[in-house]
């Protein structure tokens, strides 16, 4: 399940603008992954596939290491395509209250 997302946008190849998307999700056995799709929402089934996840292990640290890593080199990216957008960077409290409240059975 997803504690945590961000969206941005850049250009594609054709010159198209797409959606860039960057998660953080906690899965079963203590896992902490993250995961960055483009235009996911365009696909057959807006599910993440295998290829779209770029980490995962027991470190929420890592976690948002690897999330933050993602998220700053797609806005450089961006930006160098005249795209410059503000997004927040993942923050280890934002993940914090939705495992509290997921380690004593409530939805995050």
């Amino acid at each position: 399940m997803r504690f945590a997302e961000r969206v941005l946008h850049g250009v594609g190849e054709d010159g198209r603008r797409e959606q860039i998307l960057v998660w953080i999700e906690r899965r079963p056995g203590a896992l902490w992954a993250v995961g960055r799709a483009i235009d996911i929402g365009n696909r057959r089934t807006p599910r993440p596939r295998p290829d779209d996840f770029l980490f995962e292990g027991y470190e929420m640290g890592d976690a948002l290491e690897a999330a933050n890593n993602a998220l700053r080199d797609d806005l450089e990216v961006s930006a160098e395509e005249g795209l410059s957008e503000q997004v927040a960077l993942f923050e280890e409290d934002e993940l914090l209250k939705p495992l509290e409240r997921w380690f004593f059975g409530h939805k995050p």
